[in-house]
């Protein structure tokens, strides 16, 4: 409906907003758009004010609150007319002010490409979202009102702003519940973008209409007869026809035919209670016979745009097949007008942005999450906040359920990964498997609606693997991942340089000296360095020397001094080697030669944090700290210990590996593990099914830095989706 007149607007507010202080300030907000806006007109002719006035028609359609009505009155004031956002405050409240430069914010953004320029763009209108909802609201009822006019400008302007429509708009009104505005937004703009196969669908409905609207005429009365016999009271039957944008999808990405598409129209029944809603399902079935697996019970698991309702599809005697939606007449309001029917305007109720915020973030799920993500993440990645908000949050149409019944949305394509890293970033990290259903299913398996998901997890894992870039599908997911993997390269790559300084400064006979952020800086500015960190990352990445930074080290310190601290610490090196056990390379504080044993269960290696047990008779054992076998020893004979300065000696340490059955596995390990400079102990293969595989590898090592080395080029094997040291 196009609103012409205040009066017009005013009898809409009416129906639900009584209060005169709340009239009078949204006429006031009416009166100052019309004088601010005098003398502006749009393309179609009209004056400007008529936009406004439609844009809060639409907004009292959906029951808002006075302040928001007086928000899409003022839409444009900021940015149009020399109106300031202080005066603006200043006439009416901050709140007001505060919505209005919210619109304008997004309004302000152009969509000239697919480039960063559009992504930083998206963004902003997310983050907008985020902030306040009600921006959105408005904004949508803006565009609607835009596109319905759309017909007045340029082509090339028409097309653009239509896939904007569809891509942004339409999606957000879809995630929110608006089901009239998305259906709308839809239409309308593929009228714009693809006309010919606009024309093609509306023109087939047109010509089908007649013969399916006699179909669906006579089975109303079929289904009005059984109610009624069945003393069902209250209730209302229409038909639907389904939008043509939903048609037009069905007919591009599913590649069907017109005649194919068997709910394209619908008999909606709508009744006083969610018991009759069942009970009406059963009258149904019983009347008609039911196509297989086409009943839906969003009743039981709504969507999560709260959408209610169910669904079956069935056919008649005379062989019409139909979809039928039974729902209660609330369902039927949050269906049409999603959220807002929910936080809808009530005289007397005291609200606030933030008690709105909260209670929307509370019903909808998908919002809550946006919320979070916003805060957690880096707002200055516009790329992979927006892929991340567009492709797992505002495209999720997969539903799935954790093993205590909750329901988490994924994208089509979704993978236990990407379920795992949806619930936390932690719990994916650490995932080594999983179950659907109760049955073992590989990493990639391809959730389904209806899915129970139970994640394995193991605190000892050693976390992602390149290969898993390649099974997540979700932008959440891999975003994770990549952070995982650059700082678990870093950190490597860190240690490594670190030991690479240590040495040189001891193959100067330099024991004794103290790095900081400082001396690197100063030092080593000009090579991009700003820390100590980054200097030892850069010197495992051979591009910077360690005898170049032991040069500069000795450049500044007294030459007599560092000699006398030098000899200093060799003594106490060489107490330390003296004391040392040459077996196994471990120091036992005190004692010059104890009798020390590696545990054979953990296989601990130079790294690794490590503590000594006394046996009975055996002298002491060395056990990994995170050894299995710790928790079932008597804790007063456990001893502390520490690895020589420089063993110089090899380990033994046991991996398993689990990987994806293939032909090729075993000899992409052993060529990775040989190219790592390590050498095989033993290596053994149980395949567990045809689709796992469990790898039992022991290798020899001189220490966790060699053998961290080795793990991650162990993950660049494609076959390879979890590595973790066996007893630990």
């Amino acid at each position: 409906m196009t609103c012409k007149t205040y009066e017009e607007l005013e009898n809409q507010i009416k129906t639900y907003i009584t209060k005169e202080e709340s009239l009078d300030k949204i006429r006031k907000a009416y009166k100052k758009a019309e004088i601010l806006h005098e003398g502006q007109v749009r393309k179609s002719g009209e004056p400007y004010i008529i936009h406004p006035l439609n844009v809060a028609y639409i907004l009292a359609e959906l029951h808002v609150s006075p302040d928001t009505i007086c928000a899409g009155l003022l839409h444009d004031v900021i940015e149009d007319t020399p109106y300031t956002k202080e005066e603006l405050a200043k006439d009416f409240s901050e709140d007001i002010a505060e919505m209005v430069d919210g619109v304008t914010k997004v309004g302000q953004l152009e969509f000239v490409s697919l480039e960063q320029k559009q992504v930083e763009n998206h963004q902003k209108i997310l983050l907008a979202m985020a902030k306040d909802i009600r921006v959105i609201i408005v904004k949508l009822a803006d565009r609607l009102h835009n596109i319905r006019t759309l017909g007045f400008m340029a082509p090339e302007k028409q097309s653009r702003i239509g896939r904007e429509t569809l891509e942004i708009y339409a999606p957000l009104a879809h995630k929110l519940g608006m089901f009239r505005i998305k259906a709308e937004l839809e239409d309308t703009a593929l009228k714009y973008v693809e006309p010919t196969y606009y024309s093609k669908i509306f023109g087939q409905i047109k010509s089908d209409d007649s013969i399916r609207m006699q179909n669906v005429d006579h089975t109303i009365e079929e289904i009005k007869r059984i109610l009624d016999e069945n003393s069902i009271k209250n209730y209302q039957i229409k038909g639907r026809i389904k939008n043509i944008y939903s048609i037009y999808k069905k007919m591009v990405n599913q590649q069907k035919d017109f005649k194919d598409i068997y709910d394209i129209l619908a008999i909606r029944i709508i009744v006083n209670s969610i018991s009759e809603c069942y009970q009406i399902l059963g009258l149904i079935h019983s009347q008609y016979t039911p196509v297989p697996k086409r009943f839906k019970d969003y009743i039981a698991v709504p969507k999560p745009n709260l959408y209610q309702s169910l669904h079956t599809t069935v056919i008649s005697e005379d062989g019409f097949t139909f979809e039928v939606q039974i729902r209660t007449y609330e369902m039927d309001s949050v269906a049409e007008y999603g959220i807002a029917a929910h936080w809808a305007y009530k005289e007397g109720v005291v609200y606030s942005k933030e008690k709105e915020q909260f209670e929307i973030a509370s019903k909808l799920k998908w919002y809550g999450e946006l919320l979070k993500f916003t805060e957690e993440e880096d707002s200055n990645d516009a790329n992979d906040y927006v892929t991340t908000v567009k492709e797992d949050i505002l495209s999720a149409n997969v539903y799935v359920y954790t093993p205590t019944g909750e329901v988490i949305d994924l994208p089509r394509g979704a993978t236990p990964l990407d379920f795992a890293y949806k619930i936390h970033t932690n719990i994916g990290n650490r995932t080594v498997g999983a179950m659907v259903n109760n049955h073992i299913v590989p990493l990639d398996y391809e959730l389904q609606t209806g899915d129970i998901i139970s994640i394995k997890t193991n605190k000892n894992s050693f976390g992602p693997s390149e290969n898993w870039l390649k099974i997540a599908t979700t932008a959440h997911a891999r975003h994770k991942i990549k952070s995982f993997l650059n700082k678990q390269n870093r950190d490597v790559l860190l240690a490594h340089g670190k030991e690479l300084v240590d040495t040189e400064f001891r193959n100067n006979k330099i024991n004794n000296y103290n790095l900081d952020d400082d001396f690197a800086k100063k030092n080593f500015s000009k090579n991009n360095i700003s820390s100590l960190d980054d200097m030892y990352v850069e010197i495992a990445k051979s591009n910077l020397s360690p005898k170049t930074v032991v040069t500069k080290y000795t450049e500044l310190v007294d030459p007599a001094k560092l000699t006398e601290d030098a000899l200093s610490r060799q003594i106490e090196r060489n107490q330390r080697i003296l004391i040392s056990n040459s077996e196994t390379g471990v120091v036992v504080e005190g004692l010059s030669n104890p009798q020390l044993k590696l545990g054979s269960c953990c296989n601990p290696i130079p790294g690794d944090e490590i503590v000594g047990y006394v046996t009975k008779g055996n002298g002491i054992a060395v056990h990994h700290v995170g050894c299995k076998n710790l928790l079932s020893f008597e804790k007063e004979r456990l001893i502390p210990l520490c690895w020589a300065t420089n063993p110089g000696r090899k380990y033994p340490v046991a991996i398993k590996i689990e990987a994806q059955s293939s032909m090729n596995l075993l000899v992409e390990i052993m060529n990775t593990v040989s190219a790592s400079g390590m050498s095989i102990l033993a290596i053994h293969a149980n395949q567990q099914s045809t689709l796992t595989t469990v790898v039992k590898l022991k290798v020899m090592t001189s220490n966790t830095i060699e053998l961290d080395k080795m793990i991650i080029n162990l993950k660049k094997v494609k076959f390879i989706y979890n590595i973790e040291r066996e007893n630990l």
